[in-house]
């Protein structure tokens, strides 16, 4: 019995150690790594400043950002702290252009904890976060132009600049005309601008512009017109014919007077240059068929532009009246083109014309153009009346211009465009098919 008890505890000793082991594998086989608690949130990363300069640039990094409220840790700070936040709040909002823009009032709670201080800032906001986002820094007026040219042709209703440039809001305005004037395929009008001017210390400074038109408040319609307008551009000019640059400009002079009526009635109610009002635009000549002095100019530069000839619009008037006509370039000097006056009185009266030839009848601002003194005339073009009449005997003159004296209108065919609004015109050229949203 007692050997048996023997080999029944030997076959225990055996057998447990086994057992423990198996039961330690299984063990470590269910352990698992610590999971940290799916709600613990890491600590707030806090804003930590040594000294004034830092308290300013931290409060406005939370405008910039448009934050409501921000924490400001301050720890061995050089100075006053409560009496820096007091002071950091008041430059910010009277001397700094962010500042004066942005902010409507700056609160800030100062509590001492231990051995730092935390401050706590509330901002309230007289601009959106949208406006702040679209805030463009200006270093050049190259790049103010290009800017506004954007936006303009995008049609937009507002523009934040920030700048150190010495301009101020009429430069602004300058600036934006200058563009129009440039670009007559890409804005359809000139519209309405204010500036209003946030002031910093020295030349910082920001200008909010709004952009306005009288009587189209959508953007996509003026896009439309603009689309349509460079349909007809396109059509036109691959219409103008002949060998030299001369002889292309006075094809697409002959062409736009054919197809374009100059409106007298409308002419002398515009006061000023600009004037919102589709028969001062390149759309009134080349697409309602309807324009003043401007608007053949306009059109006429669209036409230049786009075959790569030097043509430039300019701003004056005509017998007291405001107007405007073109001055080209070619070959190595200038010379005035008015078109308008073309379609009243004949071409020959308006075609390449020197400033003695153009000193009696009209006034303009001759320091902005570059002297017309070339000695191409009209006659040098085309030759004498007697060199080149036209045929009695009923056939068709091979030597006519496209669309000259006859009424042709230079519209693309199978064509339909928008009146613009507020333009009233029974007759108008077939205007062209309206483009898609994705057109150029």
């Amino acid at each position: 019995m007692r050997r048996f008890i023997s080999l029944i505890l030997a076959f225990m000793v055996v057998i447990v150690p086994i057992g423990c082991a198996s039961l330690l594998e299984d063990e470590m086989r269910t352990e698992r790594p610590h999971q940290h608690d799916p709600y613990e949130r890491p600590p707030e990363e806090q804003i930590e400043v040594s000294d004034f300069e830092e308290l300013m640039e931290e409060i406005l990094g939370l405008i910039m950002q448009h934050a409501d409220t921000g924490l400001i840790v301050a720890n061995s700070y050089d100075g006053d702290i409560t009496a820096d936040v007091e002071r950091a709040s008041h430059e910010i909002m009277n001397n700094d252009p962010i500042g004066v823009f942005a902010v409507a009032d700056i609160t800030a709670t100062t509590n001492r904890i231990v051995s730092f201080f935390e401050v706590e800032i509330s901002i309230e906001y007289k601009r959106t976060k949208q406006q702040l986002d679209s805030l463009v820094n200006i270093s050049t007026e190259r790049y103010l132009s290009t800017e506004l040219l954007n936006i303009m042709s995008d049609y937009l209703d507002e523009a934040v600049f920030r700048t150190s440039l010495r301009i101020t809001g009429d430069d602004i305005i300058g600036f934006a005309r200058d563009v129009y004037y440039m670009n007559p395929r890409r804005i359809y009008m000139l519209p309405v601008i204010a500036v209003e001017t946030f002031r910093g210390s020295g030349d910082d400074k920001i200008f909010e512009v709004r952009f306005g038109f009288a009587s189209i408040a959508q953007a996509s319609i003026l896009r439309r017109y603009a689309d349509t307008l460079n349909i007809y551009v396109r059509h036109n000019a691959i219409l103008a014919v002949g060998e030299t640059d001369a002889e292309i400009l006075l094809s697409l002079a002959s062409n736009l007077i054919a197809s374009t009526g100059f409106d007298d009635g409308t002419a002398r109610t515009i006061s000023e240059h600009g004037a919102q009002n589709p028969a001062a635009t390149a759309y009134g000549a080349l697409v309602t068929g309807n324009a003043v002095g401007e608007g053949f100019a306009m059109a006429f530069k669209a036409l230049c532009d786009e075959l790569g000839l030097d043509c430039r619009v300019v701003l004056g008037h005509i017998d007291g009246m405001v107007h405007a006509w073109n001055i080209v370039a070619l070959e190595g000097d200038f010379y005035h083109i008015d078109v308008a006056m073309g379609a009243v009185g004949g071409i020959e009266t308006a075609f390449l014309k020197t400033d003695l030839d153009f000193s009696e009848r009209y006034t303009w601002n001759r320091a902005r153009t570059p002297p017309c003194v070339g000695l191409l005339t009209y006659e040098d073009i085309v030759g004498t009346e007697e060199e080149e009449e036209e045929p009695d005997d009923g056939t068709e003159n091979p030597d006519r211009q496209p669309g000259e004296d006859d009424g042709e209108t230079l519209a693309p065919p199978n064509s339909e465009a928008e009146e613009p609004v507020g333009q009233s015109n029974e007759e108008t050229s077939p205007p062209p098919e309206e483009p898609d949203d994705d057109d150029e």
